[in-house]
């Protein structure tokens, strides 16, 4: 029997990673969302692509979550944008409420399922589903370090041109301005980009990988970024179906680890069968680690308005 991911918003983030999905021949896909209409019509492209790709993924879109049942993994892209003129309190309350209702369903239907949630702001909207859903932290997990170390190692290859298969790159901490890239962990084929790129230069590519979403924004004025969102929501998905015990920077809830407690923010993790099966920890440097810190609280104050 194959496996099957329901990704709940068909915009251009979920609808693409369902593409990437069904192209890889990782699962059956059901797409579902609200507007009635969107999520049969794009499934059912996808669908009819699969001859042409030669795989055997089944695509579907839906309005019922009753179509999601027994999901493997569930990836959560609903919500809605920030709008001019709208404050950053009143985008929380609007994503909580729609979070609200996604998470009642997909546990009613899909109780066994790992939720990867890609809705924004990421780590709130991580935290409210890991609190609504009763789901030990294991099986709830936040895309985000994925994309950013991500950007960070595009930026890395570019700046040096080399293969961005010889670049890894790590990023931890909340998604956003607070984001922490780490340097020193950073590396082109084992050696230490610290080595290999003047400081000076290396904090403008901080700073650009920080900058990353916002610009993609600029250029597209009317929406954001979704190819490479999408690709990392896969490469988590992946890592879980196939059990590679993968290890991937990942948005996760904190007992502890890295001196945060009960929140969730992006750490390296083991990525397998049973979603998080280890949260990794590195010693951090007093700087890196009170950049760490002043990530939390930025995620702490946004949990706090909802009330998370």
């Amino acid at each position: 029997m194959r496996k099957k991911v329901s990704i709940v918003g068909s915009g251009n983030v979920g609808a693409t990673a369902a593409h990437w999905i069904a192209s890889k021949e990782l699962a059956d896909v059901v797409l579902i969302d609200i507007i009635e209409g969107v999520p049969q019509g794009k499934g059912l492209d996808l669908l009819e692509a699969m001859p042409i790709e030669k795989r055997d993924s089944f695509v579907m879109g839906t309005n019922d979550y009753k179509d999601t049942a027994n999901s493997d993994i569930v990836v959560v892209t609903a919500g809605i944008p920030r709008k001019p003129g709208m404050s950053r309190d009143d985008l929380l309350n609007t994503n909580y409420n729609i979070m609200k209702a996604v998470v009642g369903e997909v546990v009613k239907y899909s109780p066994n399922c790992i939720l990867i949630i890609v809705s924004n702001p990421l780590d709130a909207m991580a935290q409210t589903a890991y609190k609504l859903s009763g789901f030990p932290r294991e099986r709830v997990i936040g895309m985000a370090g994925v994309l950013d170390s991500a950007r960070f190692r595009t930026f890395i290859a570019d700046e040096l041109k080399v293969s961005v298969e010889n670049v890894t790159a790590f990023v931890l901490g909340g998604h956003g301005d607070t984001m922490v890239p780490l340097a020193r962990y950073s590396t082109v084929a084992g050696i230490p980009i610290t080595e290999l790129i003047a400081p000076e230069r290396l904090a403008q590519l901080v700073q650009r990988t920080r900058d990353g979403g916002a610009e993609i924004v600029k250029y597209l004025k009317t929406g954001s970024a979704y190819y490479a969102p999408s690709a990392a929501t896969t490469e988590m998905v992946e890592a879980i179906l196939k059990d590679k015990k993968k290890i991937l920077p990942c948005t996760v809830y904190l007992q502890g680890e890295y001196g945060v407690n009960g929140l969730f923010i992006g750490v390296p993790v083991k990525l397998g069968a049973k979603g998080i099966e280890q949260i990794i920890q590195i010693k951090l440097t007093a700087e890196e680690q009170a950049a760490v810190n002043k990530s939390a609280a930025a995620v702490k104050e946004l949990v706090g308005v909802i009330g998370v």
